[in-house]
């Protein structure tokens, strides 16, 4: 292990042994090479075969296990940990079940480097859904021996693209022109200064259920001056797997409303009862600006 490595990948997991060995795979296959990053995997309590599995990979990439007890849905503080030991002075933040192009890292670093300030970066993320739609079909359509293949396929073939697609036709690929580009910041594939990720707060650890923590950091960095990048050679493939888009916007519902009563912004206000996608115009029609930010939230110590 070196001492200093590029960036600190940070996946957080629960239960997914199966989608983590996807994720960790692609991780071997970067075309930055074992030495620039480190994988931190942050097991939020499972009962798999999860930490077996991570301990195979031990000898083929810069990785390291954490483990906290099952106490609920804690991904906040699972990628607050990461962040706490991260060696990196960029994070990447990736999902379980997330399969990284070979160029992906290398699209998140080249990002960073090019910046004459700190940014955050939105990669691109084919054949996510919201309710496992097309799933057992998108399963059968990835080569996972050779994801850069089913990647190029997608992007050709216009199939499965980014849901993000219809946000970004709408108001053009230069975030940094928008007002609420945090909006987008979905840390299934993203990346930020670890420096500031520290320096905000990190992520809430009050997000005790699905939905809005990533937001919430995101919006934070956007007021603590990060510009924000979308890197479509940041690409990745979201494996499906079971999920109830129902549930996750009930329990969505109540984090949206903590979301706004926590800034208590005009804009923060808007992402309750308002569509993503439709908030930037909203925004564009009432005339709103950002205001200076709360007081961040307390800083975990890596220990």
């Amino acid at each position: 292990m070196t001492d200093t490595v590029a960036c600190s990948v940070i996946v957080p997991t629960y239960d997914r042994a199966e989608l983590l060995r996807h994720t960790l795979e692609s991780l071997t296959r970067q075309s930055v090479g074992r030495d620039a990053f480190e994988v931190l995997v942050v097991d939020d309590g499972s009962r798999d075969d999860t930490r077996q599995l991570v301990a195979g990979y031990e000898d083929r990439l810069d990785l390291r296990y954490f483990f906290q007890e099952d106490e609920g849905y804690r991904v906040a503080k699972a990628r607050n940990t990461g962040i706490a030991h991260a060696r990196g002075p960029v994070s990447v933040f990736v999902d379980s079940g997330v399969i990284l192009h070979s160029g992906a890292l290398a699209a998140h670093l080249a990002a960073h480097g090019e910046a004459d300030g700190p940014i955050a970066v939105c990669g691109y993320v084919f054949c996510f859904n919201e309710g496992n739609e097309d799933g057992e079909l998108i399963a059968r359509s990835i080569d996972y021996a050779d994801p850069d293949a089913s990647i190029r396929g997608f992007d050709e073939q216009r199939r499965w693209l980014d849901i993000r697609e219809e946000f970004y036709e709408r108001y053009g690929e230069d975030l940094g022109a928008l007002t609420a580009p945090w909006l987008m910041y979905w840390t299934c594939n993203v990346s930020a200064s670890t420096a500031q990720l520290r320096e905000v707060g990190m992520f809430d650890e009050e997000y005790r259920s699905w939905g809005a923590e990533d937001i919430d950091v995101a919006y934070r960095l956007h007021l603590a001056g990060a510009r924000f990048v979308l890197r479509r050679d940041a690409s990745s493939i979201h494996c499906p797997h079971p999920k109830s888009f129902e549930d996750n916007m009930r329990t969505a519902a109540a984090n949206y409303e903590y979301f706004a009563a926590k800034f208590d912004t005009p804009i923060a206000h808007l992402v309750p009862p308002h569509h993503f996608f439709d908030i930037e115009d909203i925004i564009r029609e009432r005339g709103l600006r950002d205001i200076a930010p709360p007081r961040p939230v307390t800083a975990p110590v890596a220990r």
